[in-house]
This record gives C-alpha cells, structure tokens and sequence, in this order.
C-alpha cells in the first residue's frame, strides 16, 4: 500500500474508530471508568513519543535543534491550550465538563469544545502525515498512540455534547464531522511535505511535544485525584501496558 493510501486509511478509520468508541463508552460505562482508558493512553503516548518518535527525530536532525524544537512545543502548546484552541480537559471538575449537572448550557461548551477539537484534529492529521513520509512503522506507531488518547477525549467531548443539549445522535454526528479534520490536516501535509523532507523532523519533534504535553500536563494530574493504593497500582500497570503496546506495535511493524 503507497504512503498516500496509508495516510487517508489511517486519519479516516482512526477518527471514526475514536469517536464510535468513545460513543460506545459513554453509553455503556458514562464518564465513571474514563480513567482506566486515560492511563492506557498516558502510556501509549509516552510510549510513541519517547521509544519512536523522537529517536526517529533525532536521526535525522541536529540533536540541540530538536531538544529546542520539543521544548518549544510543549511551551506552544501551553499557550494554545490557555487560549482555549487546545481544549484537553479530562478532570472531574473542570468547569467545560461538569457533565453530571442537570442544566444545559445552550449550547455554548458543546461549540467551544466542537471548535478546539477540529483544530486538534486538524493537527493530528498533520502529524500523521509528517510520520508516514518518514516511514510507514513511524505512522502506524504514531497513528495508534494518536488514537489511544483520542478515545478518553472524545469520550469526555460526548459527554460535554449531551451536556450542552446536544441529543446522542447529533452529538454522534458533529465528533464525526469533526473527525474529518483530520484527513484534511493529514492530505494538506502530505503534499506540502512531499517536497519539503526538511521540515519532517521538526514536525516530528512537534508531534513528540504535544504527546509529551497531552500526557504530563492534562492526563496524569486527574489520576492524582484517586490516592488510594488499589488506584495507584492500576494506574501505573495500565501505564505500562500502553508503553508496552507500543513497544509491540513498534516490533510488529518493524519485522
């Protein structure tokens, strides 16, 4: 299958797949067990970041480059997140998700959070992109770490939807048009980048950041809620089962 094929494959069949199981989820479970999804996902991405991602990065460029490049990213993301263009709010009572409640907010967090997460996806898509012109493991690594925390966002952005008024159909149908943003970041990337292999790395070393930042400063500080020991060792095994995963996928792939 040629490069192109695997990028429209993996942004259509990856988005859809997050939003249909993160549908799935909420309906079976509500947001009670999200937890459980978002420390397999604190591993995958970690795991994608540091195991594939920037060691492939640093192949191709100039070491100090990149460590300025991940360390821009993480303080770029920052901002885009205060502005509320980067909206990861996973925590129990993060005023975006007080989903439990039994008003609706007219709509109004169900468009916000409908806006970042194109944007999101818009970027995944460009990221996915950047990681199959470097080499078809990369992309597939990339995509499945891309996807492992998509589904717990989603599953909060539903839960957000229904919140806002939003009936499950239609707030069904707005994750799947938003999903779509991805194969458009992912198509606009690949034929920028065709010409400009230059760039890779440094989009390369971006996609580590926001993985590393996604992980460190949205998911693990809603997994410090829970103390209790019993908590503690779950977490921290499903941490590891998502870095090994990875690890796997990465084996796999690379045979």
């Amino acid at each position: 299958m040629s490069t192109l094929s695997w990028i429209i494959v993996v942004s259509l069949a990856g988005g859809v797949l997050s939003v249909v199981a993160a549908a799935a989820v909420s309906t079976a479970f509500g947001a009670q067990r999200i937890n459980v999804l978002i420390s397999y996902a604190i591993g995958a991405l970690l795991g994608a970041a540091f195991l594939e991602i920037l060691p492939h990065a640093l192949e191709h460029g100039e070491p100090h480059r990149m460590a300025a490049t991940v360390l821009f990213g993480i303080m770029f993301f920052f901002v885009l997140e205060k502005l509320v263009l980067w909206r990861h709010c996973h925590h129990d009572h993060c005023e975006a998700h007080e989903a439990q409640a039994p008003t609706h907010d007219h709509g109004r967090s169900g468009l916000l959070i409908l806006v970042g997460d194109t944007f999101h996806n818009f970027v995944d898509g460009v990221l996915i992109a950047a990681a199959f012109l470097e080499s078809t493991e990369l992309g597939i690594v990339t995509a499945l770490a891309i996807i492992a925390h998509e589904i717990p966002q989603e599953v909060g952005d539903y839960m957000i939807l229904l919140h806002s008024g939003y009936s499950r159909a239609k707030a069904l149908a707005f994750n799947l048009l938003s999903s779509l943003a991805t194969l458009v970041g992912a198509m606009l990337a690949y034929f920028a980048l065709s010409d400009m292999q230059e760039m890779i790395p440094t989009l390369l070393g971006l996609a580590a950041a926001s993985m590393i930042y996604v992980a460190v400063a949205d998911l693990i500080p809603g997994l410090h809620k829970r103390t209790e020991l019993k908590a503690t060792i779950q977490q921290v095994l499903l941490i590891g089962l998502g870095i090994a995963s990875i690890a796997i996928v990465q084996t796999l792939v690379g045979e």
